[in-house]
């Protein structure tokens, strides 16, 4: 699935303590936390605790089940049973802003699609 950790990167740095953030979850292989700069009532990132640069990099190895269980799992627990968002940005153009794969966990408003 990747390396264990990159030393330059803000969220493996967020991952092994050296940099705080604000955790809502964490299971085997995944850290939930929420974003500092939030487009949504609710904006949580789930990250991978192994470094993957982007989902082109996730292998047959990526714990796919326990990700979705932690995304079910976190958005019950926020209270967004009526609906959230599931956005994975990857790569540049789609505004990948940390080269660390991560999923966002939007909800608390109502979106509108297409997304702009």
């Amino acid at each position: 699935m990747g390396s264990v950790v990159n030393a330059d990167c803000v969220f493996c740095s967020i991952i092994s303590g050296r940099l705080p953030s604000t955790r809502v979850h964490e299971s085997d292989n995944f850290v939930v936390i929420r974003d500092i700069n939030p487009v949504a009532p609710v904006h949580l990132l789930v990250i991978p605790k192994r470094h993957v640069e982007s989902v082109l990099g996730v292998g047959d190895d990526f714990p796919a089940g326990e990700f979705f269980d932690v995304v079910r799992r976190v958005a019950e627990q926020e209270g967004l049973r009526r609906g959230f968002r599931l956005v994975v940005n990857t790569g540049i153009e789609a505004q990948q802003s940390v080269p660390h794969m991560h999923a966002h966990i939007l909800g608390g408003r109502s979106f509108t699609w297409p997304p702009g």
